[in-house]
């Protein structure tokens, strides 16, 4: 089972970009995927997340910026990212989990490496 998130980088304030995550060893069809980010010094917090029934749920952080959605041919799920702002700063990453029961990063089975996004003029 694997999990690889790709598509970090730096971006102005105000940017956008857009983060691949990509599966492999499991059928994404039966799984929620999950985005979570972790700043330096904080505490691993919950993004976005896409049910396995295509049901999509949001942080207030970044309701109305972010667009979670997902290719299940392809066996990816992405993260549009717009409207981004410095406190956006962090390592992504992706999760999957047997269905969507909140934030606890303890619900989620699989993990994959990160990836850095940084918004700074």
């Amino acid at each position: 089972v694997q999990l690889q998130a790709s598509g970090g980088g730096l971006v102005q304030p105000g940017g956008s970009l857009r983060l691949s995550c990509a599966a492999s060893g499991f059928t994404l069809d039966y799984y929620a995927i999950g985005w979570f980010r972790q700043a330096p010094g904080k505490e691993r917090e919950g993004v976005s997340c896409i049910g396995f029934d295509g049901n999509t749920y949001y942080a207030d952080s970044v309701k109305g910026r972010f667009t979670i959605s997902r290719d299940n041919p392809k066996k990816k799920v992405y993260l549009q990212m717009n409207s981004l702002k410095p406190e956006d700063t962090a390592v992504y990453f992706c999760a999957a989990a047997k269905s969507f029961t909140g934030w606890d990063p303890n619900e989620y089975d699989y993990w994959g490496q990160g990836t850095l996004v940084t918004v700074s003029s």
